[in-house]
């Protein structure tokens, strides 16, 4: 049925275009029996819609517990150096490994656009991502999109999931002992640091940027929700570009959050293994300039070729058993580009080390690609860097693109006999013209997407 309404409307406007109600419709009926029973994903489905416009990443960075920029990250997954290490933030009481990014305490901070102030965003969260926005030429790249466009048809979209909480943190940690008041500089700053908004209009401030500004807060899928509501955003004519990326901080609140959940494992993560025992916290900032395929300066440029969404809402922290708002998710950014499973050469996998997600997700993968094509987990390198774990993958998915190279995952030794997919445990060269990265959150909230050069 949905595949004749796409049919249908292909015929009446002649552009062969697809919209998400129409596309998320094909993705219902392929999964989905009229009685309700979850039918086997068809692995070369023929779409009638005109594939998504690609987007390109103009320029794009990465830090993380492996470096600063590009270089520093490949060398880092190149040579098979983690950057996890015992815990050794702030006074945290706990025996795990975390992925720390260096000089964050110590950074100063201040400069950005001509007259604007960015000292009153000053926090942890914040730190982070002007490390970030220092990176690989990537705030010459913004100030040009914006001399390009007009500063008001720049958007900025960011995803975070806990922004600046660690100043609220350290505000509560500093009360009155007397009345229990908060300490007055947190009362004036909380909107710049805490808020949720902090990050992008953060960003927004310091490029000089006036186009529409957003935070995504669907926790470890938030910062790949970003490039998919940029896409939106400039597909309708909201904006012209898009800086997209996800900062999060390593903070009190998810350390001992975690812990509580018997999360965390108390060695560093090894996704997949037969033995895995949890997962390990990071911190990352990323960014991307999102731009449309005529700006592209040179052949082979990354670009955006889909991206797919879904929220089962199964669970308020554990995955639908059977994975299907992970296949939704993944089927979705197939079709948005009129691509099948053969077309992805890599799947970066969300690959928290967690058993129940590492199972789940491969439940998930197996039903849409079968078990042939090469996937692994970054996160024994980075850790899980929570709201930025969309845009770490996106930069890891891009590397693989441009250096013809495919990471094995990390602190793995045994993989688990249970897992069905084709998981590498050690580095590859091979040519790699389509990456899929996979991020998925709390709640159900899950998203796919697909890199690829044009």
């Amino acid at each position: 049925m949905a595949q004749g309404l796409v049919d249908d409307h292909a015929k009446k406007d002649g552009s062969h275009r697809i919209d998400d109600h129409c596309l998320n419709q094909v993705v219902d009926d392929v999964l989905y029996s009229t009685q309700g029973s979850r039918d086997p994903v068809p692995q070369n489905r023929p779409v009638a819609a005109r594939a998504m416009a690609p987007l390109i990443l103009t320029c794009y960075t990465l830090v993380s517990a492996l470096g600063n920029g590009l270089d520093e990250t490949y060398r880092a997954l190149r040579n098979r150096r983690s950057g996890l290490r015992p815990c050794d933030f702030e006074d945290v009481g706990i025996t795990a490994y975390i992925g720390r990014v260096d000089g964050v305490e110590n950074m100063s901070f201040g400069g950005g656009s001509a007259s604007t102030r960015v000292e009153q965003f000053d926090c942890r969260n914040n730190r982070l991502a002007l490390l970030g926005l220092q990176q690989d030429g990537f705030i010459h790249a913004a100030i040009e999109a914006r001399e390009r466009y007009g500063a008001h048809r720049v958007a900025v979209i960011v995803g975070s999931s806990t922004s600046g909480i660690l100043e609220t943190e350290h505000a509560y940690c500093h009360r009155d002992p007397a009345n229990g008041a908060l300490p007055s500089s947190y009362l004036t700053s909380h909107r710049y640091t805490h808020n949720m908004f902090s990050a992008a209009h953060f960003v927004r401030t310091y490029l000089g940027l006036r186009g529409p500004a957003m935070v995504i807060s669907t926790a470890c899928s938030s910062s790949a929700k970003a490039f998919a509501t940029a896409a939106r955003f400039i597909e309708a004519g909201f904006c012209d570009a898009a800086v997209v990326g996800g900062v999060d901080s390593l903070c009190l609140t998810i350390l001992y959050g975690f812990a509580s959940l018997q999360l965390m494992s108390r060695s560093p993560c090894r996704p997949c293994d037969e033995n895995r025992d949890g997962l390990t916290l990071g911190e990352s900032a990323g960014f991307a300039l999102l731009e449309k395929s005529e700006h592209a300066d040179q052949p082979g440029a990354v670009a955006l070729l889909g991206y797919g969404e879904s929220c089962d809402g199964y669970h308020m922290s554990h995955p639908h058993p059977e994975g299907t708002g992970a296949i939704r998710a993944m089927q979705a950014a197939l079709l948005r580009n009129g691509l099948t499973s053969a077309d992805i050469d890599y799947i970066h996998l969300h690959g928290t080390a967690t058993r129940a997600n590492d199972s789940i997700e491969d439940a998930a993968i197996h039903s849409v690609f079968g078990p042939s094509t090469p996937c692994s987990s970054t996160k024994g390198w980075t850790g899980h860097t929570l709201g930025a774990a969309g845009v770490t993958g996106a930069v890891i998915a891009a590397l693989c693109l441009t250096r013809r190279f495919v990471p094995g995952t990390m602190n793995t030794t045994r993989l688990d006999p249970s897992l069905n997919s084709h998981v590498l445990l050690e580095n590859g060269e091979q040519p790699v013209q389509r990456v899929l990265s996979n991020s998925f959150g709390f709640g159900g909230n899950n998203c796919s997407l697909i890199f690829g050069t044009v």
